[in-house]
């Protein structure tokens, strides 16, 4: 069994990306990593090419900024990437810049890679997720945040990176059949300086309304955090390669977990966290794959 990571990247530098962290996080259980890094304001491809492995191979893109709408540019390099993996692999493993995995979840992962190989009815597995969110000791609690997401994929030339870079399609758009796995993706996306997550906030709204003009006096107001229906707090650890970076925060977030700000909410959501809160079922959940 050959398994391959791929991902993309463009600007991990100046937004604060845990790549070289996620990275590392993940070469253990591949036997090659396959990264497009895209042209960039500062020193995204040599961060990488720091990393000290041969399974690592780099591809040097350019983003095509007339594909913002939607963010479809983010599957535009996700499938530059995936197309670029070696055509022996049997599973392709996808995490983003902002994703790390626990190696207590290497055992598991490997596992269920082995015993689904064979049934060609299994097109991917689907992870579970732990969304940090102000800082890495909070955790998305709320209907705003997606439970699980596929991030093994068969290599398959007719899946597709979907959308926004969230999870992977059928090229004629039909949903993957996947068997979910006792693991979990660890996003780190929302957990950094106020600043900068604002600044991060403003680039990605370009890239779904490209005709929005930053201002500069929006790039220098930090990002509210406590505008947030609800976090729990996590009492579980972090991946060990994140141990540097946690140890760096030099902000402070704290939040409330049994306040629930719902006073801007509709009052079919308030129901959906009612439902959800009482029996563990999430109505209308938007599930991007079939599970089998």
């Amino acid at each position: 069994m050959k398994v391959t990571g791929f991902s993309f990247i463009r600007n991990a530098i100046k937004y604060d990306y845990p790549v070289k962290e996620s990275i590392l996080s993940i070469l253990p259980i591949v036997d090659e990593y396959v990264i497009a890094v895209g042209k960039s304001d500062d020193d995204t491809r040599a961060l990488i090419a720091s990393i000290d492995s041969d399974k690592i191979k780099i591809l040097d893109t350019v983003w095509d900024d007339s594909l913002k709408g939607g963010g479809i540019v983010l599957s535009v390099e996700t499938n530059k990437a995936f197309q670029a993996i070696s055509k022996d692999t049997d599973w392709a493993f996808y995490l983003q810049g902002d994703e790390c995995l626990h190696e207590k979840d290497h055992d598991n992962i490997r596992q269920a890679m082995e015993t689904w190989l064979p049934d060609k009815t299994v097109d991917g597995l689907l992870f579970k997720y732990f969304h940090f969110y102000g800082s890495f000791a909070y955790i998305g609690a709320g209907r705003k945040w997606y439970r699980k997401e596929i991030r093994i994929i068969r290599n398959n030339p007719d899946i597709v990176s979907w959308n926004d870079a969230q999870g992977f399609r059928f090229s004629d758009h039909s949903k993957l059949k996947v068997k979910e796995i006792d693991a979990h993706i660890y996003h780190y996306g929302w957990v950094k300086d106020p600043r900068l997550s604002n600044q991060k906030a403003l680039y990605f709204h370009t890239l779904h309304f490209p005709d929005y003009v930053i201002t500069e006096e929006e790039m220098q107001k930090e990002f509210d955090y406590h505008n947030i229906d609800r976090l729990n707090l996590f009492s579980g650890s972090h991946p060990k390669y994140m141990t540097d970076k946690i140890a760096a925060a030099n902000w402070k977030f704290e939040f409330d977990p049994t306040k629930k700000r719902y006073n801007n909410m509709k009052f079919k959501h308030k129901l959906g966290h009612f439902v959800e809160d009482l029996t563990g079922i999430r109505l209308g959940e938007y599930k991007n794959y079939k599970k089998v």
